[in-house]
This record gives structure tokens, C-alpha cells and sequence, in this order.
């Protein structure tokens, strides 16, 4: 919520007999931004905001879809991924995308400004969608994660055949308190630390899931799974499963809702859009990487009956300890990766009322919280009720639908095709000014037909396992 907040310089508190708490209000003087990121803080986001729940589903994802199929619908995801985030660097600035005097500092705003209000107007509500669905996935599997470990150390002591049964209701209730705290941080640029730390948990912890798989594999001696994948009673059952797993894969790799606001934190020179594109590229490539060996191992060593959360389905058991760590992992991560998700809805939303109400004390002013050991804590009460009102929705709806792969499909597949491929081709090509029926334009509409296309075959089939999951 950087642009919002009231920094005023030499304004003196408001009360002076409260030296623990000053107050700050200007709606004019507003420090400059200062853009400090490089390249592999730009690599931190992304991991964070990429390499997140949906890796723990890709073996199941594999498992639906077979040895060839698999592998190779991954590595499509992650062409289409780098195509969609080339695009997007070019959109930051306006109009030149290499020294054009506009910043568009978010996805929204880039929309606006490129392709007009009306198209400003339908991706605003679309990428609302989608941070709200980000949110409740993150959700659901860290209160999966947190079931697992208890039920871990359950099976360790009681044997796995034991109930070891816990509900999801009170887990989820305190990821949503820890994220109704961790909402206070003030904006996307006041992160970095954060997506440092869950970048490094996301890579433990798949490398703890690829680790365990290979291990299982070398023991057993023997690779499972099957050119076709699992085989089901109907050839329609099997269309629904192939469908849900590309939902999943959707899922997993796109982080272009999140892409301008990363390179907004950029320092130039080097232009941020050459840097962005490096750290795209470098991203992209460490995390399909990763995505292949959970897969890959995750599939060979389960085959047909691969868990749909590879770290909490319990088809691994021991070494106990290290599927504890690696849950906890995915708890650190996942309160990281929320955040990224979260803080662009936030600025977006909290500049609307805003702007509604420049004159409101409530809204633009900040008192400083100040203690004797830790660092000044900055409370408004716009972020204050508002940010604890989103997380409490958004935990709501999670309790509501405690899903995983169900879940996974429908928020990869409904928000995939227009965020990821429609705006950002259209904008690129209203940036590079490129002709009507040339060569470079057919290509690219053919590649937004395909995959529209492939979306709605993923859409239709998740919907269909979420319906069932919950009324069959």
C-alpha cells in the first residue's frame, strides 16, 4: 500500500503524552519510492509465488496423465509460462517498454493504461478471483500440512494402521490468524525478506518430496506407472481425471498476475525489463526442474496409486522426522506466498477507498507504534479492518471447501486463459504495434485460441471432481 500511505515529514504527534504511539496524516506529501531490487530478489518472488502448493500435486498429476504425457504437459506449461511473462516485461513501461517515462506499477494498471478501461474493468474482477483463490488453496494446504504432521507422529507411535484422525476447521482458523497478522506488513516492496525465507522452504521441501521418492524408488527396486497412466472403468472417468490434472499443472507454474508488481521493486539501469526477463528465464527453469523430479519420482515410486498431495497423502511414512520438517516447510512458505499473492489486492482496493475518501482520518492516517526493543510498527485502520475482513472471507470459504486437488484444478483452469495468455498477448501486441493478419499476429492468436481451448477442457473437468467431492 506504498502510494497510500501518509508519511508526512515534520509533522509532530498528535499526542504528545503518548510518546509509545505518534500519528502521521498529509494527503499530499508522499515519500518517493525507492526501488531497491535486483535480480535474485526478483528470483525470490517469483520462486515464492510460483513453487508453492501445486508442486505437492504433480505426481498424481503425472499419474492421470502417464509417463509421456506428463513430463511433456509440464514443460508446455512452462513455454507457455516464460511466453506470457516476456510479454508482460515489456508492459511495464509506456509508451516504450524499454525507457517510456510511464510506469504501469501493476498488472491492473498496465491494462489500463495499454488496452482501456473496459478491459481494465473485466481483468480487475478476473484477477480478484484470482488472489482470492490463491488464498483459499494456500489455505487448505497449510491446514493439510499441519494435520500431517500431527498425524505423523501419530502413525509413528501407534503404527500406520492407527485412526490418527484430525479435522481441518481449527488449522485452518490459525493460518487465517497468522496471516490476519502478517497482512499488516504495508506493501509488496516490505516482502522481500518474507519471499526470501519462503523461497528457501519451497526449495527444501522439494527437495525433500523428489529426495524420498527417488529413495523409495532405488528401494524398491523397481520404477511403476504406465505409458497411459491409471486405467479407469469408463473412458469418460478417465477424460474427467485428465482434465483435473492439467487444472493442476495450470496451476502450478504461472505467476503473471504477480509479475509487474516484482519488477516494480527493480533498480535500473539495467532497464527493469531486461532484468525481469533474466529473472523470469532463471525462475521458470530452476522451478520446472523441480516440478520434473516431484513428478517423476513422486509417479514412479507411488505409480497408479500416487497420493494427491505427495507430503500429506502418506504414501511416505518414514523417516517420520523429515516429513514433519518438510510439512513445516510448507507452512513457512505458504504464509510467504499468501502475502505475495495478497499485497497487490490489497494496494488495489485500499487505493479505490482511497481515493473515494481523501479527506478520512480513519483511512490515510498511521500511527507509529513504537517499543523498547523492536523495530516501529506502523498501524492504519483502513489495513487494519479490511485486510483482517479479506483473510477472514477467504478463510471462510476454505473451511467450506477443504479440497486439495479439486480445489487446485478449478483455481488453476478458471482464471489461467485470461490472466496468463489473453491480456498479456493482447497488450503485447498493442505495445509492439503489431499489424492486423501478419505473421506474428496469426501466430499469436492462434496460440490464445489453443489455449482457450485447453482451459475450458480443465475447467469442465475440475468443476465436475469438485462437485463430487463435495456432494458425492
Amino acid at each position: 500500500m506504498g502510494t497510500l500511505e501518509s508519511k508526512a515529514m515534520g509533522v509532530e504527534a498528535r499526542d504528545h503524552q503518548t510518546p509509545l504511539v505518534e500519528s502521521s496524516f498529509s494527503a499530499s506529501s508522499i515519500q518517493p519510492i525507492k526501488r531497491t531490487g535486483v535480480l535474485w530478489t526478483a528470483v525470490a518472488h517469483i520462486i515464492t509465488g510460483v513453487i508453492g502448493s501445486g508442486v505437492l500435486s504433480l505426481a498424481w498429476s503425472v499419474a492421470q496423465l502417464g509417463w509421456i504425457a506428463g513430463p511433456l504437459t509440464m514443460l508446455t506449461f512452462a513455454s507457455i509460462t516464460i511466453v506470457s511473462a516476456f510479454s508482460l516485461c515489456n508492459c511495464y513501461r509506456s509508451p516504450d517498454p524499454l525507457c517510456g517515462p510511464t510506469r504501469n506499477t501493476s498488472y491492473l494498471a498496465a491494462v489500463r493504461m495499454i488496452l482501456g478501461k473496459r478491459s481494465a474493468v473485466v481483468s480487475s474482477i478476473i484477477l480478484r478471483i484470482n488472489y482470492c483463490k490463491v488464498g483459499i488453496v494456500y489455505t487448505i494446504t497449510a491446514a493439510t500440512s499441519i494435520r500431517a504432521i500431527l498425524k505423523s507422529n501419530c502413525y509413528h507411535k501407534e503404527g500406520h494402521q492407527a485412526a490418527c484422525d484430525y479435522g481441518y476447521t481449527s488449522y485452518m482458523l490459525f493460518f487465517g490468524f497468522v496471516q490476519i497478522v502478517m497482512s499488516q506488513i504495508p506493501n509488496f516492496r516490505d516482502t522481500e525478506w518474507l519471499s526470501i525465507v519462503a523461497s528457501i522452504m519451497s526449495f527444501s521441501y522439494s527437495i525433500i518430496g523428489s529426495a524420498l521418492g527417488l529413495a523409495k524408488v532405488i528401494g524398491d527396486g523397481s520404477v511403476k506407472g504406465s505409458i497411459g497412466g491409471v486405467p479407469t472403468s469408463t473412458a469418460s472417468q478417465k477424460v474427467w481425471l485428465v482434465s483435473q490434472a492439467i487444472g493442476d499443472i495450470a496451476f502450478a507454474f504461472p505467476f503473471s498476475v504477480i509479475l509487474i508488481e516484482i519488477q516494480d521493486t527493480l533498480k535500473s539501469p539495467p532497464p527493469e525489463k531486461v532484468t525481469m526477463k533474466k529473472a523470469s528465464a532463471t525462475a521458470i527453469s530452476i522451478t520446472t526442474f523441480f516440478y520434473l523430479c516431484c513428478g517423476g519420482f513422486g509417479y514412479a515410486a507411488f505409480g497408479d496409486s500416487a497420493p494427491g498431495n505427495l507430503l500429506t497423502g502418506f504414501g511416505f511414512y518414514e523417516p517420520y522426522w523429515l516429513i514433519d520438517f518438510a510439512n513445516a516447510c510448507i507452512i513457512l512458505h505458504l504464509v510467504g506466498g499468501y502475502q505475495v499473492f495478497s499485497q497487490p489486492l490489497f494496494a488495489d482496493l485500499e487505493k479505490l477507498i482511497a481515493e473515494k475518501f481523501p479527506n478520512s482520518e480513519f483511512i490515510h492516517e498511521n500511527y507509529v507504534l513504537k517499543a523498547p526493543v523492536l523495530p516501529a510498527f506502523r498501524l492504519n485502520f483502513l489495513r487494519l479492518c479490511f485486510r483482517t475482513v479479506y483473510v477472514a472471507f477467504i478463510t471462510g470459504i476454505a473451511i467450506a471447501f477443504p479440497y486439495f486437488n479439486q480445489v487446485v484444478g478449478v483455481a488453476g483452469s478458471l482464471t489461467f486463459w485470461p490472466l496468463v495468455i489473453y491480456f498479456p498477448v493482447e497488450m503485447y501486441i498493442a505495445q509492439m504495434n503489431i499489424r492486423a493478419w501478419t505473421r506474428k499476429w496469426i501466430v499469436l492468436r492462434v496460440f490464445t485460441i489453443v489455449c482457450l481451448m485447453v482451459a475450458l477442457f480443465a475447467l469442465i473437468g475440475s468443476i465436475e471432481g469438485l462437485i463430487k467431492a463435495r456432494f458425492g
